[in-house]
C-alpha cells in the first residue's frame, strides 16, 4: 500500500486525469445530475460554474467518491473514485466550502490530525509537511492560533493548507471564495493557480466565481440545471452565445422586468 509519506521522489506522483461518463444522480424524484460527459486533463484547472442548485456540489462528490451515483461512471486515471483501493493509489485532497476547521483545534493540529490519526508518516516528517503547508501560504504565524481567532480569507487559507499536507495529485475546491470580499477572493484565485505549477496538481473548483474561472482556469464547464451546457476556454466563453449562459456570465440588472418575479418556489 502506497501512502503520501512513503514516496519521498514525487517524480511518480503525476497529476491526474478524471473522466465523467453519462453521470446521472437522482434523490428521490429529483434529478441533480443528467447525463454528464466530461474529461478533465491532467495538470489542468477546470472550474465548474452554474447557477445554484445546478448540481455543481454534487458532481464534485461524485468525482471525490462521496457519493454514488444512479447511473454513469467517474474514474480517476481509470479508477473508481469510491473504491478504497483508489485512495491508496492516488492522493486526492478536497477544500470544502465552509472550510471544515475543528474549532477546538489549533490551525497546526488542524492540519496534522489526519496524517496523525492514520499514521501516514512519523511525527517529525508530519510537522515538516505541515510547517511547509503553512509557509507556503504565509501562515507559519498562525500556526498556534484556533480557528476563532482567524479572519473567513485565513480560514480559506487553512483549509488549503491542510490539503497541502497530502500533496494531492487531485485537488477539489468547493466555493473556494464564497464570503470573501474582491481582493481575498482575488488572493484565494491567485493560490489556486499558483499551487497547480508548485505541486504540479490536477485542479478542480466548483465556483460562482466568474472572475476566477475566467483568470486562471483552463477550461470552464457550465451546469444548468443539472445538464452540461458547455465546456469551454475562458477565450471560447466570452464569445458564446447560448442565451442562458450569456445571461449567467453577463447578468443585467432589469427593474421594469425583474428576475425574482419569474422564480419558481
Amino acid at each position: 500500500m502506497k501512502t503520501p509519506c512513503a514516496v519521498q521522489d514525487r517524480s511518480d506522483r503525476n497529476p491526474v486525469g478524471v473522466e465523467v461518463a453519462h453521470l446521472s444522480k437522482k434523490y428521490e424524484n429529483q434529478i441533480v445530475l443528467n447525463d454528464i460527459s466530461l474529461s478533465i486533463k491532467p495538470g489542468e484547472i477546470f472550474v465548474i460554474m452554474g447557477p445554484s442548485g445546478s448540481g455543481k456540489s454534487v458532481l464534485l462528490r461524485q468525482i471525490a467518491g462521496l457519493e454514488t451515483a444512479n447511473s454513469g461512471t467517474v474514474r480517476i486515471n481509470g479508477h473508481d473514485p469510491a473504491d478504497p483501493a483508489t485512495r491508496d493509489r492516488f492522493a486526492l485532497a478536497l477544500v470544502f466550502q465552509a472550510g471544515g476547521l475543528f474549532n477546538s483545534l489549533s490551525v497546526y493540529e488542524n492540519l496534522a490530525l489526519y496524517p496523525l490519526e492514520h499514521r501516514l508518516c512519523p511525527k517529525p516528517q508530519i510537522r515538516e509537511r505541515v510547517m511547509r503547508a503553512l509557509k507556503i501560504l504565509s501562515l507559519e504565524n498562525a500556526a498556534k492560533k484556533f480557528p476563532s481567532e482567524l479572519s473567513g480569507g485565513m480560514k480559506k487559507r487553512v483549509a488549503i493548507a491542510r490539503a497541502l499536507v497530502m500533496e494531492p495529485q487531485l485537488l477539489l475546491y468547493d466555493e473556494p471564495t464564497s464570503e470573501l470580499d474582491p481582493v481575498m477572493s482575488a488572493t484565494i484565485s491567485e493560490i489556486i493557480a499558483t499551487l497547480k505549477n508548485e505541486f504540479q496538481v490536477t485542479t478542480i473548483v466548483v465556483s460562482h466565481d466568474r472572475d476566477l474561472a475566467l483568470t486562471i482556469g483552463d477550461r470552464v464547464a457550465i451546469l444548468m440545471k443539472g445538464a452540461l451546457r458547455t465546456v469551454s476556454t475562458a477565450e471560447q466563453l466570452r464569445r458564446v452565445t447560448d442565451p442562458d449562459v450569456v445571461d449567467f456570465l453577463n447578468p443585467k440588472i432589469d427593474l421594469k422586468n425583474p428576475r425574482y418575479q419569474k422564480l419558481e418556489a
